[in-house]
Order: C-alpha cells, then sequence, then structure tokens
C-alpha cells in the first residue's frame, strides 16, 4: 500500500533524512527549534540533533541570510527559514548582492551552498504582511535558482536536491499546500531535479503553465472544462529559474494555445516572461492570445474574507478564461 503524507510532512522528512545523512547540513530561523516552527515543519529536529544544527535565530533575516551565506562558504550544508516571505526584504542585500553573485565575481572559485526556505502565498486569512508570494523578486537574478513544487512527491525530492546543491536555492513552500494536499512519498531518500517542468495533464487544446497552489487550481478547471469537451495541459513548471523552455514549447506547439495561471500579481510578473518566450518562439504556432490569469495589481493581499477571495486565482476565474480561450 503507497504511504501518503501530506506536504508539510515531506518537507520534515527531507530535513530529517538530510541531517542523517550528512552532518554538515544544518538549520537555523526564527522559531524553528524548541517550538518546531510556527508551521511545525522542524518539528522534533532541534531533540533529534540537537542545538548545535538545529538553532533559534533573533526576527532578523539579514543575519539570517548571511549566516547560511557564511556557513556554505565554509563547507557547511545550511537551510535557513524564511518564516514569512513578506519579510524576506531585509536580506535582500545579503540574497541578491552576495549570495547571487559569489560564483560569478570570484571566476568560479567559490561557491555558496545554501537553502532558504520560504513560507509564502495567501488563501489562508494570512492579511497583508503575511501573505505575499514574491517570487518574482528573485527569478530576475541568474545566481540564484528558485523553486516551487505542488506535490509532497515533488516537496521531499525537491529539497534533497536543493540541500545537495553546489549554490544557492530559493525554495518556495505555499502555505496553503502544507495540509490540503496529501500524495505518495517514497520513504527512502530521492531526489527530484532542479529544473524540469512536470506535465501534470496531457491535453490537446490549450496548454496551462503554472506552478504552487495554482497547480491544483489548475488541474480542477482543466477537469471541469474536460466535462465541456476541451483537454488542456497542465505544465507544473516547478522550477521558476532557470525555466524548462524546452516542455513549455513543445506543449505549445502540440496544443496551439497558451494560458498562463499564477496567484502573484500581473505586472511583471513570471507570466510575462512566459508569455514573452511563447510569443518569441512559438508565435506561428498559436491559434489564440497568450493569456494570463493571475492576481490583481493591488499592494497586498487584503485581510477581508471577501477581499481575499476577490484577490485569489480559484477554479471558477480560471475555468472562465479557458472557456474564452477555448472560443477562439
Amino acid at each position: 500500500m503507497a504511504r501518503i503524507l501530506t506536504f508539510i510532512e515531506a518537507i520534515t522528512e527531507a530535513l530529517n533524512q538530510e541531517m542523517a545523512r550528512d552532518e554538515r547540513v544544518i538549520i537555523f530561523g526564527e522559531d524553528i527549534g524548541a517550538s518546531g516552527g510556527v508551521f511545525k515543519a522542524t518539528a522534533g529536529l532541534q531533540q533529534k540533533y540537537g542545538d548545535e544544527r538545529v538553532l533559534d535565530t533573533p526576527l532578523a533575516e539579514g543575519i539570517i541570510i548571511s549566516t547560511a551565506i557564511g556557513s556554505g562558504m565554509v563547507g557547511l550544508r545550511p537551510v535557513a527559514e524564511i518564516q514569512f516571505t513578506d519579510f524576506i526584504t531585509p536580506a535582500m542585500d545579503q540574497l541578491i548582492q552576495q549570495a547571487a553573485k559569489i560564483h560569478y565575481r570570484s571566476a568560479g572559485t567559490h561557491s555558496c551552498p545554501m537553502t532558504v526556505r520560504i513560507a509564502c502565498g495567501g488563501g489562508v486569512g494570512g492579511g497583508l504582511y503575511h501573505s505575499q508570494e514574491n517570487a518574482a523578486w528573485f527569478v530576475h537574478e541568474p545566481g540564484l535558482k528558485v523553486v516551487m513544487p505542488s506535490t509532497p512527491y515533488d516537496a521531499k525530492g525537491m529539497l534533497i536536491s536543493a540541500i545537495r546543491d553546489s549554490g544557492p536555492v530559493l525554495f518556495f513552500e505555499h502555505k496553503k499546500l502544507y495540509r490540503s494536499v496529501r500524495g505518495e512519498v517514497p520513504e527512502g531518500e530521492y531526489t527530484v531535479p532542479i529544473g524540469p517542468a512536470a506535465i501534470r495533464r496531457e491535453g490537446r487544446d490549450m496548454t496551462i503553465l503554472t506552478y504552487g497552489s495554482m497547480t491544483q487550481v489548475s488541474l480542477g478547471a482543466a477537469e471541469a472544462m474536460a466535462k465541456r469537451g476541451v483537454e488542456a495541459e497542465v505544465i507544473d513548471l516547478r522550477t521558476l529559474n532557470p525555466l524548462d523552455k524546452e516542455t513549455i514549447l513543445a506543449s505549445v506547439r502540440k496544443t496551439s494555445k497558451c494560458m498562463i495561471v499564477h496567484e502573484d500579481k500581473r505586472t511583471m510578473g513570471i507570466g510575462a516572461e512566459l508569455a514573452a518566450i511563447v510569443a518569441e518562439e512559438a508565435f506561428d504556432d498559436l491559434d489564440g492570445p497568450i493569456v494570463r490569469v493571475t492576481g490583481p495589481d493591488i499592494p497586498a493581499m487584503p485581510f477581508s474574507p471577501p477581499l481575499e477571495k476577490f484577490f485569489l486565482v480559484n477554479t471558477d476565474k480560471v475555468t472562465a478564461a479557458m472557456g474564452e480561450l477555448a472560443a477562439y
């Protein structure tokens, strides 16, 4: 019988197995030690591995990332946690000016292996400062790998890959997935490579490019449209930097229509880059406009439940947009 885990359980298992396998792996962040983190992703790890390998830090994201950079450069394998992505801005200098550039500025003589786990996303009533996604802030930097898995299987396998990577990896975890998504997860260690996208659903009539929690939303919309005779192919990007252009373009060339779905704000978002790639390299294959279904250009996600619902992309919004695209 297959073993089923939640998304958060898969994260915890990956951390536990990597700490057991490699004594260089250390984890640190706000409240991650004795209390096991606000989402309990690190529950029990300090008790098992001690407070020299599982460290609580001050509420200082800049210090957290600086510590990760330094410890990675001297041979450790740090896993730093940013409790909410909304509070990552104090660490922007360390991430963008330091971590992303160390390998390049040293002509390849130095590396910065570190994993930054980042809780992100809305739909949990978190309000203005606990609901942003913000991965788009970092995909612009060539020296950073940026991933956002959507399944427990990928969460475990990609986190292990991130910890073993030779450079900095930003590992975004959508909070809504933590306990709402369950799936088969092997008990032993395994890796899911950083880079390749996953075809979650095959189809012939249109391609949906998405990632994170919007993968589940898009799959729901695709199933709804299938009852109306429209078969959509759903591509889960998984890795946002670098993008898997080969899988993206092959799917669009097959279906001749492209829709992009993401939760984050619309203007200058990841969807804009995806649309540019498709327009530049697969324009002659398109039989309709490139459609984006995204969050609105509002400064932050509202706390009010009706306003949060307005902000969030849901299955109904995606289904409606799919109907309009199918009509071309």
